[in-house]
């Protein structure tokens, strides 16, 4: 089987663990990748390693709580073909039990849930136009069961999933592929600051092999890894009551 080409890549969040491995994972002749990132000295970075690899790399550095400088990166971009929602950042309870910062959370959901809806609704048009296009969400395990040390990230990892199963209904008539993207434990420095146990912790680079793979296979979701989604697939499906009692068992609360 060939491999579709990909000429057109957008990743959000490209200096994170995931979106840089992603980054290098896409990066090869033929291919722009449009490389988002606050961290401007490490975007470069990233964007040199997928440079070396043969990928031409235009870059974005701007604060994703701007929501029209972000629909205008996307807006202006002619074409398309992938488009990586992956920019997240997380928030906690803290060690006493305290609720989590206000201002933290309205940007948390700005940034992990907000910025996708309006990168969607960017790159919407041009792509039902070519009749093609491909989305990713970067969702997480953690949208089947809200963890007590971190609620506002599970809702809006939660939210994420929902909206993008929902976006595989209404755009698949359209030729556009979306997926969504349900990461366990992935080592990076945000995964470190979570609270609570990491089992079966990934590399990046693994993460973003099981993600392209899963891309280019269509799938409508792309969880990893086992047994852990199978183990919070589960939490979803048993009673409230009782799933709340396993995830504090297991180390995830006060």
């Amino acid at each position: 089987m060939v491999e579709e080409i990909q000429s057109t890549i957008v990743i959000t969040g490209a200096t994170s663990a995931i979106g840089a491995a992603l980054a290098v994972a896409y990066a090869r002749p033929g291919v722009q990748l449009v490389l988002h990132g606050r961290n401007a000295l490490r975007l470069e970075e990233v964007a040199d390693g997928a440079r070396a690899l043969g990928a031409q790399v235009e870059l974005l550095s701007f604060d994703l709580r701007d929501f029209a400088t972000l629909r205008d990166a996307l807006s202006r971009l002619p074409v398309i073909d992938l488009l990586i929602l992956n920019a997240g950042i997380n928030t906690s309870t803290g060690p006493d039990g305290q609720a989590e910062p206000w201002d933290e959370v309205e940007a948390l959901l700005d940034v992990n849930l907000k910025s996708a809806m309006v990168a969607v609704h960017a790159a919407y048009p041009a792509m039902r136009a070519r009749g093609r296009g491909q989305i990713a969400l970067i969702s997480s395990l953690a949208a089947y069961f809200g963890l007590p040390v971190t609620p506002a990230y599970s809702a809006s990892k939660a939210g994420l999933k929902a909206y993008g199963e929902a976006l595989r209904g209404w755009l698949m008539p359209y030729g556009i592929k979306v997926s969504v993207i349900m990461p366990g434990y992935v080592k990076s420095a945000m995964c470190d600051d979570m609270p609570g146990p990491k089992p079966f912790l990934w590399t990046p680079q693994r993460a973003a092999a099981s993600i392209r793979s899963g891309l280019q296979a269509n799938r409508a979701r792309i969880s990893f890894p086992f047994p852990l989604n199978l183990g919070t697939w589960f939490l979803a499906v048993l009673p409230a009551g009782l799933s709340t009692r396993i995830v504090r068992w297991m180390g995830y609360g006060h």
